[in-house]
């Protein structure tokens, strides 16, 4: 429990919706909720006083990548005028606990690292791992036998081995389990991972093919559900715990890669009846289950399927989405985000997978590329989301590997020939959230008047709080940050991203 004088703390605060914040404001809906000092509350009502201001920034066609300037000096509030940019952020008002943001650690990465020289080996995992000199993530996905961004189809099992017999994961040791290690060796020794699948064996299939769809058999439900027992413990003894698994990825495309659907029923009736028992009695009920796992679009329709029905929503922790081909009119349908969280506030989002598609070398340092990280991590954190997961973290100087010539973009890529590693705009616009917002933290008010800027901000456990302001537009823009009857001024370059931190 948090002990605290009320005399004392009236007498500093002259914004009465503050108290509400520090009286009621610090409960979580996660097992492990926030707990905030006095101390560090202070620094909360005191912060347009003596908390210090650090002002980070990358800016497409500049020098600037995670670059720090100078902080903000506040001054009393003036009422904006409607031609001009305002933030207005209220750290009273709080929503979702911050789990983590990280990425995908695929076949592709895995093989695409240990091609990398050793120095740009050890460059990789800092970048991405380290909190002081890299972005900090603190979150992972991994897969389940292959995918597309594998080198070839395979599975654990000798095909027909219904009984699973045969089970193991050898084929993992050369690549992708000594990389996985490396990453949460490199976060620290604690990575929060996730599993998903992308096929059961072919012979548990209609089409009896991993590859073009296809549908789980009936008589297969439980030789499928024992393979994530299998998997999961298998990983767990070489060191890798798993947080959770998702019940199958993108149960609604058929693929010319792995794939495998599901209707809502479906997916519904396999975890009620076969996968979440299954799993309890197995001894692993404390694995997060999360459903759907696929776009925005249908995200409402499956949740709403699911977790509508008591005995199949008792094993659920979330819904997971995507990013692909859910623009209706050109705009991402962030609002089906917000719609689940209204409807389902007892459960969590979490976006599983986004990348850019279509690889070209030529056109790796595009506006557009790290802009759609940027715009849909803002719109997604402000609707709900918990926890955010790039799709590959790593791919090579094609777009791959990948066995269906399925290439994309990622946030770095390696050159297999040289050695060298790049990391691009992408990279940079994800770290102004992973490096600032820690997990534990507490997503805040922030509104922005103004279209032309996109803005979220959490209060992370310390106190500190975070603003990250986004510009999609050619020109500069000079806004204000208002909190607590206070404002500063601040300039943002063109096609550009700003992290503003706050703290004692």
């Amino acid at each position: 429990m948090i002990k605290i004088d009320i005399k004392r703390l009236i007498k500093r605060i002259s914004n009465l919706t503050l108290l509400s914040f520090l009286l009621l404001g610090c409960t979580s809906n996660t097992k492990k909720d926030i707990k905030i000092s006095e101390t560090e509350t202070d620094s909360i009502i005191d912060v347009v006083g003596t908390m210090k201001t650090q002002v980070y920034t990358t800016a497409h066609h500049t020098d600037l990548k995670l670059s720090k300037s100078s902080g903000l000096n506040f001054g009393d509030f003036k009422q904006p005028l409607e031609t001009e940019i305002d933030v207005l952020v209220d750290p009273a008002k709080q929503f979702q606990t911050f789990m983590g943001i990280g990425a995908a650690l695929t076949d592709a990465a895995a093989e695409t690292f240990y091609k990398l020289s050793e120095e740009n080996q050890e460059r990789f995992l800092e970048a991405y791992y380290s909190k002081e000199n890299g972005i900090g993530y603190s979150l992972g996905r991994t897969i389940i036998h292959s995918c597309d961004f594998s080198s070839g189809s395979y599975t654990y099992i000798e095909e027909g081995d219904a009984e699973l017999k045969t089970f193991n994961i050898d084929h993992d040791r050369q690549y992708r389990l000594p990389f996985t290690k490396k990453a949460i060796a490199a976060a620290g020794g604690e990575l929060l991972m996730y599993a998903s699948p992308w096929s059961p064996p072919a012979f548990m299939k209609t089409n009896n093919n991993m590859l073009q769809g296809g549908k789980l058999k009936p008589e297969f439900y439980q030789p499928w559900a024992n393979y994530y027992v299998k998997f999961i413990k298998a990983y767990e003894e070489e060191g890798i715990p798993l947080w959770g698994l998702t019940i199958q990825n993108e149960p609604m495309a058929v693929q010319r890669w792995e794939s495998c659907i599901y209707t809502a029923e479906e997916e519904r009736d396999f975890l009620k009846n076969y996968l979440g028992p299954t799993l309890e009695k197995e001894g692993l009920g404390d694995k997060k289950i999360i459903v759907w796992d696929h776009n925005r679009d249908l995200l409402f329709q499956r949740a709403s399927v699911i977790l509508n029905d008591p005995e199949a929503a008792k094993y659920v922790w979330g819904t997971g989405f995507h990013w692909y081909e859910d623009w209706k009119d050109g705009i991402p349908m962030f609002n089906n985000v917000k719609n689940v969280n209204e409807t389902f506030p007892d459960k969590n989002l979490i976006f599983t997978e986004g990348c850019n598609e279509g690889y070209d070398i030529a056109k790796i340092e595009e506006e557009r590329l790290a802009e759609r990280y940027g715009r849909a991590m803002i719109n997604d954190f402000n609707n709900g989301t918990v926890a955010w997961t790039d799709w590959n973290i790593l791919l090579d100087e094609t777009g791959g590997p990948n066995h269906v010539g399925n290439l994309c973009f990622a946030p770095a890529h390696g050159d297999t020939k040289t050695g060298e590693l790049t990391l691009t705009y992408s990279y940079y616009y994800i770290g102004h959230f992973s490096k600032f917002i820690r997990p534990g933290a507490k997503r805040i008010s922030s509104v922005s008047n103004s279209n032309s800027l996109l803005s979220t901000a959490f209060v992370n456990v310390d106190g500190s709080i975070v603003i990250v302001a986004m510009n999609q537009g050619d020109a500069p823009l000079e806004y204000g940050i208002t909190m607590n009857s206070k404002t500063a001024k601040i300039s943002v370059p063109g096609h550009g991203i700003q992290s503003i931190v706050m703290s004692k």
